[in-house]
């Protein structure tokens, strides 16, 4: 189990069921179905999800409603979103025990977010700064859902009233506009704690993966050069090719933390190693100190594989048996719906909708 930290604020009274059942809370996660599953997915947040379920009540969403926020081909989207399915069950998660599901077949996360759109407001959602970055400069241009999916993403967390999310270091903003619409419908509706303040879980070690022909760029599927990632689906060759052409430097592997931080293509690699090895970035730089980058890059070859290659042959075997996965996903959906669907009546009596 990888380190978490937890910040919270204040005792959580939504936390005493699951501790009576041993558990610590209840997750809800997603990933958009944007296909190319590669390496810093993997490290940053698949894998976190496996060893979360044993202390944790877990919902495992694939996020086809956000995914549409930019247009996506539709038959794409389709075996995208098995894709996802495929890959969280090849990493371990246990579909049988924990709910996997994609978003647009729980319409709960639709009915909560227009209600959440009028609870958030405008200058909340100004500050969002992946809505900028994805719009860039064309901003009249981009979808209202591309503008608004951060309601969504807290409609995803709070149907299911989830105590705690994982979160990368790009979706802390969005966990924070969660915590903010939870206080305000709360306080709005004079319905103290009807919402938890959802608690983040942030990994340590190596969740950024950078690519491997430029460490100072974050690791990504939209990148030109295939060799720039790993992905979940390379074979044991295309993962060796790939590291055996990572970028480097002249140098021989850095002595000290302090020196792999000014070579980014080498701490990148380093990083990856660490993680995948599950050990202390500082106790790799030392066991590879002042060694050639070629042994160096052939024990990271060896790791790799070993780690990377059981879940591709995996998703690769589900990939091969789609009615398998679709059955995956609707009994998921129906283990959600059944979570949903009592905490959205109650949504409704309190804002005030008539159920003649």
């Amino acid at each position: 189990m990888p380190d978490a930290n937890t910040t919270p604020a204040a005792p959580n009274p939504h936390l005493a069921p699951y501790q009576a059942r041993g558990l610590k809370g209840r997750i809800l996660s997603g990933v958009q179905p944007t296909g190319n599953l590669h390496l810093g997915n993997y490290l940053g947040a698949i894998r976190n999800f496996a060893r979360l379920q044993g202390d944790y009540e877990c919902l495992y969403c694939v996020v086809d409603m956000h995914a549409i926020t930019m247009w996506q081909e539709p038959k794409d989207l389709e075996s995208q979103t098995r894709e996802i399915a495929a890959a969280f069950l090849a990493a371990g998660v246990d579909g049988t025990k924990n709910a996997i599901f994609n978003q647009s077949a729980v319409p709960e996360h639709a009915q909560l977010a227009w209600i959440f759109n009028c609870v958030a407001r405008v200058g909340w959602m100004n500050r969002m700064t992946q809505f900028k970055e994805k719009a860039g400069k064309d901003r009249e241009n981009a979808s209202l859902g591309l503008y608004a999916y951060p309601a969504l993403m807290a409609a995803d967390i709070l149907i299911y009233k989830a105590t705690h999310v994982p979160v990368g270091e790009d979706q802390k903003q969005h966990l924070e506009l969660t915590r903010d619409i939870a206080i305000k419908f709360n306080n709005d509706y004079h319905a103290p704690d009807f919402f938890p303040v959802t608690e983040p879980l942030i990994f340590g070690t190596a969740t950024r993966v950078m690519s491997l022909r430029d460490g100072t760029k974050k690791m990504s599927k939209s990148d030109p050069s295939d060799y720039s990632r790993i992905n979940l689906t390379d074979d044991a060759d295309a993962i060796a090719q790939k590291i055996r052409r990572a970028k480097t430097d002249p140098h021989p592997m850095p002595e000290t933390a302090a020196d792999a931080e000014k070579r980014p293509d080498a701490d990148n690699l380093l990083g990856i190693y660490a993680a995948l090895a599950d050990r202390n970035k500082d106790d790799v730089i030392r066991e590879f100190a002042g060694k050639q980058f070629s042994e160096f890059k052939a024990a990271l070859t060896e790791l790799a594989v070993a780690k990377l290659g059981p879940v591709g042959a995996e998703m690769q075997r589900l990939m091969k048996d789609p009615a398998y996965v679709d059955s995956i996903l609707r009994a998921g959906a129906q283990k959600a719906r059944a979570l949903a669907a009592p905490i959205l009546a109650d949504v409704y009596k309190t804002v005030g909708f008539l159920k003649p």
